[in-house]
């Protein structure tokens, strides 16, 4: 395998891939690739302000009045202007789907917390919680061995 890179500000970036056969490794490849903005960063929103969130300091995303949320460590909220199935897309494999309205990610997730209808809660570096849906759990747990 030959990997080739060319650094040159002037030209129109451009990335050729010849391979044997498509691979979930090319797949991979490709959906980071076209990922219209493969960044650590994401814009969020507030009342009066727009902040460049890193990605790996929001505890989970969710989704409230139809409106898409950023939540970080701090416990501050940030709008974001994006769906969260565009966000699944975007985001790296460290967040999970936990509810049909959240996405968490699981490197900030310090527990989880049965509850005593059954139900089980995710709970976050910062003190937040938010519940984790059943049908999200059971994968989890076969996904991470929990």
């Amino acid at each position: 395998m030959i990997f080739r890179l060319n650094i040159d500000k002037e030209c129109r970036e451009e990335v050729i891939a010849n391979v044997h056969e498509r691979t979930p490794l090319i797949n991979e490849i490709e959906r980071l690739v076209m990922t219209e903005s493969v960044t650590d960063q994401l814009p969020g929103y507030t009342d009066d302000e727009i902040t460049m969130l890193d990605i790996h300091k929001i505890e989970y995303f969710l989704v409230e009045d139809e409106k898409t949320f950023a939540i970080v460590k701090n416990g501050r909220r940030y709008q974001i202007r994006k769906r969260l199935y565009e966000l699944e897309e975007l985001l790296p494999a460290d967040f999970v789907k936990i509810s049909k309205s959240a996405i968490a990610n699981r490197k900030r997730i310090v527990k989880f917390k049965v509850q005593l209808s059954g139900a089980v809660d995710a709970v976050f570096e910062s003190g937040n919680t938010e519940c984790i849906s059943r049908r999200c759990f059971a994968e989890l747990k076969r996904r991470y061995g929990l």
